[in-house]
């Protein structure tokens, strides 16, 4: 299935991935609909910076209004399932509303796309949903382990994806991306909040240093968006985003480092650090079933994909604040 010409609706496209998604789906000549969170202000993320907000549809609701999800998906082919709250240290202070967002939103629109008929969905994953790895690399065959109220809520999420695909046939496909990175990501990422202060030259505060990612530029992880959309075998599958190599934090800061030319001063901050038992220590993708299945392989470097984060954040630092600590 080639997407130039489906009617897209895209959820959580003014953010990260999305954002970078919604580019490529209107490059590809598909008609795009984003699904925006309703602010008085009206805001679309980054849309406002890409120079499509002529080129695509943008309607504003709340992912937990099932009337609201069910009309944006009207006339829709394909549903590339992003929103999301995504912020780990958040779901420990308000784990209702990152249930109530990632659950009954995904609910929503599962059973708007079964009301629809849409001809595909693609539902967006987390590594996270892994927690601490048994054995790496990890594969799709890995326990799923919910050691933060978010991860718990994306593992809902996931089965109820898996479970409309079983029982009423719904042609779902399940992305699970490995630590995704690069231009606009927000300040609750890791590489940001280090780009960002070693930029401002400040001293790099962050949580524990240890833990091992495995981090895949947004670029490659868009691409995988795309094959598993296209691709008709990815449908009842989930399927891990990754390069396969991992990097600690402590790490990445020393690599980062280099690339600006300076020599980090980093200290593990204690309200930055996650709780014992519910930190996810190793993540590493074993993504043989995407290259396999979609032909699918990672073609940006972590040196090249951080190069080009740290120059899109140099050029927009007025927006950050990063002696803050964003939840």
């Amino acid at each position: 299935m080639k997407l130039s010409g489906k009617r897209i609706l895209l959820t959580g496209g003014g953010g990260f991935i999305g954002s970078h998604l919604a580019e490529k789906l209107v490059k590809e000549g598909a008609k795009v609909r984003v699904f925006l969170r309703y602010t008085s202000r009206g805001e679309r993320g980054f849309l406002s910076d890409s120079g499509l907000e002529d080129r695509v549809e943008i309607i504003h609701g709340d992912l937990k209004d099932s009337d609201a999800v069910k009309k944006a998906m009207d006339k829709t082919d394909v549903v590339f399932h992003l929103a999301a709250l995504i912020a780990i240290p958040y779901s420990y202070k308000h784990p209702l509303d990152v249930v109530e967002t990632n659950v009954v939103g995904t609910l929503n629109v599962l059973n708007a796309a079964k009301e629809v008929g849409v001809e595909k969905i693609v539902h967006t994953s987390t590594s996270e949903v892994y927690g601490s790895a048994l054995y790496v690399p990890i594969d799709e065959k890995h326990p799923l382990q919910g050691q933060s109220p978010y991860s718990a809520s994306k593992i809902g999420a996931d089965k109820l994806a898996e479970s409309f695909h079983l029982s009423f046939g719904l042609p779902v496909a399940t992305i699970r991306p490995f630590n995704c990175y690069g231009p606009r990501q927000s300040m609750r990422a890791v590489v940001p909040t280090i780009i960002t202060q070693a930029l401002k030259g400040i001293e790099v505060k962050a949580g524990s240093l240890h833990p091992t990612r495995d981090f895949t530029f947004v670029a490659d992880t868009v691409d995988a968006f795309l094959r598993i959309a296209e691709d008709e075998r990815s449908v009842g599958e989930v399927m891990n985003i990754g390069t396969g190599t991992g990097i600690s934090v402590g790490e990445l800061v020393k690599k980062i480092g280099e690339l600006v030319g300076k020599e980090l001063v980093v200290t593990e901050a204690k309200e930055r650090v996650r709780p014992e038992r519910s930190e996810v220590q190793r993540l590493v993708a074993d993504s043989s079933k995407a290259r396999e299945l979609l032909g699918w392989e990672p073609k940006v470097s972590l040196d090249k994909g951080l190069k080009e984060t740290i120059k899109w954040f140099s050029e927009n630092m007025g927006r950050f604040r990063p002696w803050e600590y964003v939840v």
